[in-house]
């Protein structure tokens, strides 16, 4: 759609997973429905581009994470988007000397034992910060560290141990061939969408929900909203009257940085397809490396934490400058000349995420299920923050969405 509506009766707010999947709940109802969108395209967290002739890159989500339990592989074959299940390139597929079997092994072992140590703690139903459980002195706390940086999207002294011990992962992790983000444009394609419109204000004060927009203002009997945490408590959508109870959620629950970086390979046929990259470094500050991901002939970087937020802040360039003198330093000088950037993300730059994925601060794992809670049967909220087991990943706000689509039939139901 190109026009704003002057009133319907659900409008939602985002375009990423969770409003696409809260808009295809609706379908069929009888209501009438708008998904708002700031950005010129949907599938917020959800990105693909071409980043060169022969190399398609996720900007954001990769994985289809628990593909065992994930509503997108469903979605994925309706709509013949072919599921890559080659091995993910984390724990088995390092490649050559750079870290050697015996110490990976070593690493793996003191890996385990923390979050063994974490879940045990856990079980007692006390929160704390998940790094009080490493073992002090322990020479792969760094790389452990680092390791949550990815997961999590920052260190472990700012992660809920009842947050991660909430989490469901199966360990089957699949991946769609055309781009995650691919998929979540065929997936909205249908669906009434007005892009560029960017939410500023929802006025719930009067019989009907008033929403102030960039393109106008627009009338609704009910409203879900999916922005990420991160805009929900930078107050950059305002509700009137206030309600702190979901703006504190929302702080409690912050977006992580993570960000990715692609870059051209020459000479691809010397290293193995689908291999992992990294090194022994024993600091935090540090990447990891995917090798020719779908055997395209490129190096995708991942970085996650403070490490990646500095990145960011050095501005345009930065991660891909980072990655090719981490990889040189494993495999030596005279593999700079084979590396060309192409694309690299900045997740916590982009005003309409500030972020990647949300964690749980110590203390606040309750928070996602305060953020969830409908309001006056008028509001809802949805989006992976809102997720009780599958946050941080792209399934889990879309079933938040569908989950707020079913709160709203019934909440209409009963008027």
């Amino acid at each position: 759609m190109g026009s704003l509506p002057s009133s319907v009766d659900v409008a939602i707010i985002g375009a990423g997973a969770a409003g696409l999947g809260a808009a295809h709940g609706l379908k069929n109802s009888g209501l009438t429905t708008i998904v708002l969108e700031a950005r010129d395209r949907i599938g917020g967290r959800g990105y693909t581009v071409q980043a060169a002739p022969d190399v398609i890159f996720d900007v954001g989500c990769g994985w289809l994470h628990s593909a065992d339990q994930n509503s997108f592989v469903a979605i994925a074959e309706q709509l013949n988007f072919e599921i890559d299940k080659t091995l993910p390139p984390w724990r088995e597929r390092a490649y050559g000397k750079v870290f050697p079997q015996d110490e990976r092994d070593d690493y793996f072992r003191a890996l385990d034992a923390f979050y063994e140590r974490a879940y045990e703690a856990a079980l007692k139903g006390e929160d704390a910060p998940a790094s009080l459980y490493l073992e002090p002195g322990n020479r792969w706390n760094p790389m452990i560290d680092a390791i949550s940086t990815y997961v999590n999207g920052c260190e472990l002294d700012q992660v809920s141990i009842l947050d991660m011990d909430a989490y469901e992962d199966t360990n089957i992790n699949w991946r769609v061939r055309r781009g995650y983000g691919g998929l979540m444009t065929a997936y909205g394609h249908s669906l009434p969408v007005v892009l560029n419109c960017n939410v500023t204000l929802v006025d719930h004060s009067g019989q009907r929900l008033r929403l102030t927009t960039s393109l106008g203002t627009l009338q609704a009997d009910r409203v879900i909203v999916t922005v990420p945490t991160n805009l929900i408590a930078d107050e950059a959508i305002r509700f009137s009257p206030a309600i702190p109870a979901k703006v504190d959620a929302a702080a409690g629950l912050p977006l992580g940085v993570d960000d990715k970086v692609t870059l051209l390979l020459a000479d691809a046929e010397a290293l193995p397809k689908d291999g992992n990259l990294r090194g022994l470094t024993m600091r935090t500050e540090m990447g990891t490396y995917h090798i020719r991901p779908f055997g395209q002939p490129c190096i995708e970087g991942f970085f996650g934490g403070r490490y990646a937020k500095a990145l960011e802040d050095a501005g345009a360039g930065a991660f891909a400058q980072a990655s090719i003198d981490e990889i040189v330093s494993f495999l030596g000088n005279d593999f700079r000349r084979k590396l060309t950037p192409l694309a690299e993300s900045r997740w916590a730059h982009d005003p309409f995420a500030r972020g990647a994925y949300s964690h749980a601060l110590p203390g606040h794992a309750g928070d996602r299920a305060i953020l969830a809670a409908p309001v006056d049967e008028r509001l809802f909220f949805a989006g992976e923050a809102t997720s009780p087991n599958f946050f941080s990943t792209a399934h889990g706000a879309r079933d938040s969405g569908e989950r707020a689509a079913r709160e709203v039939l019934a909440a209409s139901a009963r008027r």
